[in-house]
């Protein structure tokens, strides 16, 4: 029992009568109190509060809650709430009914879909969907290995962080935060009612044109203490309801389903409804505070999200088409307007006269600036460069001429610019990008380099360094010499015929490369590109994924492939038309590019007969007819031979092309069925066939003649 200093009970165990004999606090830091036959009567391991210990477990049904701030003003206690449930991990900020910032979700493949418990063991935080606890984890959260005491909390202001026993107890992880948008999916990131941009800058939303100014900041000096409304609203004047238009501006909690096991979310999310319409049920609603919405194609069809509280909004990229319309209160007409109507005039000739005035120097201050700025810039790029830690081996731009011969060698043409090949001093062999689209050296350019720089796994391509020379930009990687998949499975060239064990082999290597970018970084990474011409092939034949987070490098106005939708059409997924992407985008487009490899032929071929253009189309067909032998790749005898085992695997494919995507596996479940550790789940559909999907295809190789997929990312 705890009392403060008054003597009042502040906790206890309430074991009251249970014949405690002992306590004793174990190495694991486990406080256990025991009977006189030394059985556990009672042991904090059991009643988490904010913090984690290595070993702990939080069960279905536990939550973690942060304890008071004395520093974050925006938190208070009981606003957020870490809870297990049976279908994932959840992170709650409080509301009516409570908006859900983080999820850990999708474990359908699993062997009964439902989470039992979640263990902070050394490296990570393991999921497990059986008390029995096998010795594999079924997936986890990777953390980094302790090489002292650490411990798991939840803190006031939603973040889960790890820290570690050395001098002053350092962060060493911060397991939720999203490696995209970084803190800015935090709720009070930027607190109520702001603005959060992607470099974390915070602001209140302002209307278009300005003409009024309808929210403010709580403190100027804090700005990350949110905004609050200039006129509040109210329900007895509902008639003065108007939005302010937010363009590219979405929610963390916008992708939440209608309902859930635990929370009905009936009411403030809808899908398949016109953007007019999700205004106006914002407006039939006085508790709704705002409309975000989300569409594809067409804004008479898309997503929508009415909240009852507004935390912090984010700032989001032009392709996911999102507008958000914020309810204010237009203010009421008063004499108070006129003062400054009359004191406009004045302004304006006020700041005419010092416009004037100061027009000369102004002119002439530029020029000095701008002849200073251009003769400091690259001595403070460099100075720059040099202060970031972490980063991969830099080469100078001469090292990386003189290694390609003048960049003589082109390998091909991606997405993200020209490849070449070329060889270092040391007779090693590497292929080098040059990234199109890239001007002076920022913090988000070096962040990415090092992130990518960071990873290595075998069935990825190695990033060996970069060249940062003026506004030249370059990536060096490990050269593959077999180039790239596409060379080996569309028969271009019979002599180059892969056999049945190669390409079993090529998809293993494949999905282990995609499970790893999704489930063992420590920020979760989505391709956004998986296609043949991305998976390159060394010496061996051992496949590795290629460009894995370069879509975060480029400025996406910059090719027309990528301003609009991220990849290639054809390996996209069907949510792309209406909703978020996750990763299952990416597990949607390894089962067309899987398909591909056991037919030996593209998702989309105009040469066949036009019945057969569409290789799902195809497949669907032979499935319903019994047939799907007669897709098998007919210009190799070996899988012919195989046919039965290529038939098998097709359900693979089958499986990851579920159109409704929670349906689909994870990429680590797809790497157990292909090591014949778990079977492919039954039941499954097989009308792939999405006609705005397809026919989205068709007309993006129409339009973009000059920029084919096979041009914009060819072989290396």
């Amino acid at each position: 029992m705890l009392q403060d200093v008054n003597g009042s009970k502040v906790w206890t165990t309430n074991t009251t009568g249970k014949s405690v004999v002992g306590m004793n606090l174990t190495d694991s830091g486990n406080l256990v109190l025991f009977d006189v036959n030394g059985s556990v009567v009672w042991q904090s391991f059991d009643y988490p509060t904010d913090c984690l210990l290595p070993g702990q477990r939080l069960f279905q049904g536990q939550q973690l809650i942060p304890s008071v701030s004395s520093t974050n003003l925006t938190a208070q206690k009981g606003l957020f709430s870490l809870q297990v449930t049976d279908e994932g991990l959840f992170a709650y900020v409080g509301s009516n009914p409570p908006q859900i910032y983080y999820e850990r979700t999708g474990f359908d493949s699993y062997e009964n879909g439902e989470l039992k418990f979640i263990r902070f063991l050394n490296g990570s935080l393991s999921f497990f969907f059986s008390f029995d606890e096998p010795g594999d984890r079924d997936t986890y959260i990777q953390i980094p290995f302790a090489s002292s005491a650490q411990y798991m909390k939840f803190m006031p202001d939603g973040h889960l962080k790890v820290f570690e026993s050395k001098e002053g107890w350092p962060e060493v992880s911060d397991l939720l935060t999203n490696g995209r948008y970084g803190n800015c999916i935090y709720p009070l990131a930027c607190g109520r009612n702001a603005i959060c941009s992607n470099n974390q800058q915070c602001s209140c939303p302002v209307s278009n044109p300005h003409t009024i100014d309808y929210f403010r900041a709580v403190n100027d000096r804090l700005p990350n203490l949110g905004c609050s409304a200039v006129t509040p609203l109210t329900c007895n004047a509902i008639q003065d309801h108007v939005f302010i238009s937010l363009q590219n501006v979405t929610y963390y909690d916008y992708s939440v389903h209608s309902t859930t096991e635990h929370y009905d979310y009936s009411t403030t999310y809808m899908e398949n409804v016109s953007m007019e319409r999700c205004k106006q049920a914002c407006l039939n609603n006085c508790s709704c505070k705002a409309a975000f919405f989300q569409y594809y194609l067409n804004a008479s069809s898309g997503a929508c999200f009415l909240p009852s509280e507004i935390f912090t909004m984010k700032t989001i990229d032009p392709y996911y088409n999102t507008i958000a319309f914020i309810k204010v209160q237009r203010p009421p007409s008063s004499m108070s307007q006129k003062p400054k109507k009359k004191n406009r005039p004045i302004a304006i000739i006020l700041t005419s006269i010092i416009g004037s005035s100061l027009f000369l120097l102004v002119v002439v201050g530029f020029i000095t600036f701008l002849n200073r700025k251009l003769r400091s810039d690259a001595q403070m790029e460099e100075e720059y460069i040099d202060a970031v830690p972490g980063l991969p081996t830099r080469f100078t731009y001469e090292e990386l001429k003189t290694a390609t011969e003048n960049f003589c060698k082109k390998l091909g043409q991606g997405g993200f610019g020209s490849v070449y090949e070329g060889t270092l001093e040391d007779d090693s062999k590497i292929a080098v990008k040059r990234l199109d689209g890239l001007g002076h050296v920022n913090k988000s350019f070096l962040a990415e380099v090092e992130s990518i720089g960071s990873i290595h796994h075998m069935n990825l391509v190695r990033l060996r360094g970069f060249c940062a020379s003026k506004s030249q930009r370059f990536l060096v990687y490990d050269f593959m010499s077999n180039g790239s998949l596409d060379r080996w499975i569309y028969h271009g060239n019979l002599q180059h015929v892969l056999e049945w064990q190669c390409r079993k082999k090529i998809i293993l290597d494949i999905a282990k490369g995609l499970s790893y970018l999704h489930e063992e970084c420590m920020q979760k990474i989505i391709h956004l590109d998986i296609k043949p011409q991305n998976i390159l092939l060394d010496k061996d034949f051992n496949a590795k994924v290629s460009d894995f987070g370069l879509s975060k490098l480029i400025n996406r106005d910059q090719s027309q492939v990528m301003t609009r939708m991220r990849g290639t059409p054809g390996y996209m997924a069907p949510e792309w038309l209406s909703s978020v992407i996750t990763e299952k985008v990416d597990v949607y487009s390894f089962g067309i590019v899987l398909l591909e490899i056991l037919c030996g032929r593209k998702n989309f071929d105009r040469s066949r007969p036009e019945e057969s253009w569409h290789l799902l189309g195809v497949f669907q067909q032979c499935w319903e007819q019994g047939t799907l032998l007669d897709i098998v790749d007919k210009h190799s005898e070996d899988m012919q031979t195989h046919g039965s085992e290529v038939v098998e695997m097709m359900k693979v494919a089958a499986w990851c092309l579920q159109t409704n995507f929670t349906r689909r596996p994870s990429m680590s479940s797809v790497v157990m069925v292909l090591e014949g550790r778990m079977n492919v789940e039954s039941n499954l559909d097989y009308n792939f066939t999405d006609p705005r999907l397809q026919n989205t295809a068709v007309e993006h190789k129409k339009d973009m003649t000059p920029l084919l997929a096979s041009v914009l990312s060819g072989p290396r």
